[in-house]
């Protein structure tokens, strides 16, 4: 079903719990009637928030005159009606942030700003988790960075999450990672909550209709499982089609002095369910075109059942935009039955290093909109087939991708 269908049936898409959220890039012809935007549903969220707000997030950066201009003010209205707001950075993030945007939240009534250096924690790691908790009572998990070009020029996805479990269990990772750049500011050392093997889920829990999954595994809060363990069990399990959007793709990780070791536990999954049978339908940005990630996606395109296509998106009518028009939605559906929206990109870094958070759903409704969304994507005029014969040229993103990842 093409994601235009949904529209007059729907004023919002929703599944009990849950709402699908999408960033369309402005300009293009990737936006969906049926999907609220994430200005609309944050906002939302500030204006409902009665005693606190908790924000997860890489780094911060507004833009005056932009659209994101009404997330801030309504999060400025937030604190100044009393409302007590926490919110955490990743220390590498700050330099990618604008300083104008941090002053701003540090001068917002009643909020806290912690800056969490989370390489302390796992050797070489961030908070690239991207995610809103309000009264402990609604969340938001998603790929938009608190970025003015995230809600505007970057297609996105993310799920506005009124479970009580799923919601619960977010705030206990806020929790952790907050009580951390404590611990650490005192200089002592934050100890792992849980050991690898305990982070593997069996069976029967994969099978639950909702829950959560995040990395590090070391530090999940207890009951939440490690999306590292879960990711390739869920692919293991998949009977005919995988679909799956991203930024990056790449069996690689990011090692010292700018080394990127191999890393194939993600990678060998999609392969071996390729090897069995399995449709897999990769979309990527056009920021995975370069070396040394290109010659791994050449090799995936050449198996048997895999097809991978290129999103290219076109710049803006007002110009060139660093670190945006792209496709950064991290979403994947299994066999028209499973939805996976997350906040990783499937490279390593991600799952074994770094704080992310993705929610799982076993909903056929979820399922059909999510694929329905990257068959959109997918089908448009800005999805080119990878050629494994050509040499693309260096992506134009401005200087380091990590500015919008």
């Amino acid at each position: 079903m093409l994601a235009g269908s949904f529209a007059s049936a729907h004023a919002d898409f929703r599944i009990p719990g849950f709402e699908l959220v999408q960033t369309a890039p402005v300009e293009t012809s990737l936006s969906n009637p049926d999907l609220r935007d994430p200005i609309t549903v944050w906002c939302e969220l500030f204006d409902n928030a009665r005693a606190d707000i908790a924000i997860g997030q890489f780094y911060a950066a507004g833009k005056p005159g932009s659209p994101f201009e009404r997330v801030i003010e309504r999060l400025e209205a937030a604190g100044k009606r009393g409302v007590k707001i926490r919110f955490l950075l990743d220390k590498k993030g700050i330099g990618l942030s604008d300083p104008a945007t941090l002053d701003r939240l540090r001068a917002i009534p009643n909020l806290e700003l912690r800056v969490l250096d989370y390489s302390k924690l796992t050797g070489n790691g961030i908070i690239h988790a991207k995610y809103v908790i309000v009264d402990a009572k609604a969340a938001f998990v998603g790929s938009q960075n608190f970025d003015w070009r995230a809600f505007t020029h970057i297609h996105e996805t993310g799920l506005r999450i009124d479970d009580a479990a799923i919601v619960g269990q977010v705030r206990a990772i806020f929790e952790q990672d907050w009580n951390a750049q404590a611990t650490l500011a005192r200089g002592a050392p934050v100890a792992p909550l849980q050991a690898k093997a305990a982070a593997v889920a069996a069976q029967a829990e994969l099978a639950r209709p909702a829950y959560l999954v995040a990395s590090p595994a070391a530090y999940n809060p207890p009951g939440v499982r490690d999306s590292e363990a879960v990711l390739p069990a869920l692919l293991a399990d998949a009977k005919e089609e995988v679909r799956i959007q991203l930024l990056d793709y790449a069996p690689l990780s990011y090692g010292p002095q700018g080394t990127r070791p191999y890393y194939a536990v993600i990678d060998n999954a999609v392969r071996a369910a390729a090897n069995r049978g399995v449709r897999i339908k990769l979309m990527v940005s056009n920021w995975n075109l370069e070396a040394p990630a290109l010659p791994y996606l050449k090799s995936l395109a050449v198996l048997p059942n895999v097809e991978i296509r290129v999103v290219t998106l076109p710049q803006a009518s007002t110009g060139f935009i660093p670190f945006a028009r792209v496709i950064h939605s991290k979403t994947m559906t299994i066999d028209g039955k499973l939805a996976w929206v997350g906040t990783s990109n499937w490279a390593g870094g991600y799952f074994d290093l770094s704080r992310n958070l993705e929610v799982v759903l076993r909903s056929e409704a979820m399922a059909r909109r999510v694929a329905a969304l990257h068959e959109q994507a997918w089908s448009s005029p800005y999805a080119q087939k990878l050629d494994i014969n050509r040499d693309y040229p260096k992506p134009n993103k401005a200087s380091e991708k990590a500015a919008a990842e």
